[in-house]
């Protein structure tokens, strides 16, 4: 009985480029990247304003997006702002998770390492685009509402300071708001570890079960499980991409009691 290897958490480095170690989750990367920029590319250059099947095809998919996002954002003009990156991190996830679905992926082996993997099976990947989408809004935040009243959310000692002229109500009420500002900075924390650790665990656990069951039944048995996986790729990059622009909507939003100018 041949033995079944099972995927590990770290990805496995296929070769070197000098000192950059060139990992089997890297080149899935590449491979959704090359798509995305050959497919961009051609579209551009072949827009009309009678578009053909493809133009067609990818307005019809944007304008099936769009009202999902207007009933998050509540305005049109900020669903098109925050759509290049939301949309970016939706369909990145979404092609390379159904790119981890190809034929050889999890099987196809380069010396004693397997040559494809699922690229978010690997953590350091839903991390860095954990990173990419709470940072982000907080950029949007500085832009939108300001530096200080952005920081205004969770940095809360000048309101401290002003209560000591309003009596004892007003200072135990600027305490409790303190806090709440440290709550709100570990939240964002929590975002990051709950964006990764879902996207990661969900593809990995998905790997690592076709791996199983291909590895004991070659033919017709994995079929059900790959449509499956093929539901919860779109499934994780909905839910990846609708968390960032509630992050987006929330941060760019002015707080209560603030003039908004």
């Amino acid at each position: 009985m041949s033995q079944i290897h099972i995927p590990s958490f770290a990805p496995e480095v296929i070769f070197h480029i000098g000192p950059i170690a060139i990992t089997n989750t890297i080149i899935n990367v590449w491979m959704a990247i090359l798509v995305f920029l050959a497919l961009g590319l051609f579209i551009r250059k072949n827009i009309k304003n009678k578009p053909g099947k493809l133009q067609n095809g990818c307005e019809f998919i944007l304008e099936l997006l769009l009202p999902y996002f207007d009933q998050v954002t509540g305005d049109r003009k900020k669903t098109m702002r925050f759509l290049p990156i939301v949309g970016s991190i939706f369909f990145f996830i979404l092609l390379s998770n159904w790119l981890g679905l190809l034929p050889g992926t999890g099987s196809l082996k380069f010396g004693h390492n397997f040559v494809l993997r699922p690229a978010n099976s690997d953590l350091n990947l839903t991390l860095a685009m954990a990173l990419v989408s709470v940072i982000s809004s907080h950029v949007f935040g500085f832009i939108t509402v300001g530096v200080f009243t952005h920081l205004g959310k969770f940095v809360q000692i000048g309101g401290i300071i002003k209560s000591f002229r309003k009596g004892p109500i007003a200072i135990f009420t600027a305490i409790i708001e303190f806090f709440v500002g440290i709550l709100e900075i570990i939240s964002e924390i929590a975002k990051i570890l709950s964006l990764s650790l879902r996207l990661f665990g969900n593809i990995f656990a998905g790997e690592v079960l076709i791996t199983v069951i291909g590895s004991l039944v070659a033919v017709f048995i994995p079929a059900p499980f790959m449509l499956l996986e093929i539901l919860v790729g779109l499934i994780q990059a909905s839910v990846f991409a609708m968390l960032t622009l509630v992050y987006l909507t929330v941060a760019t939003a002015v707080p209560h009691g603030v003039e908004e100018h």
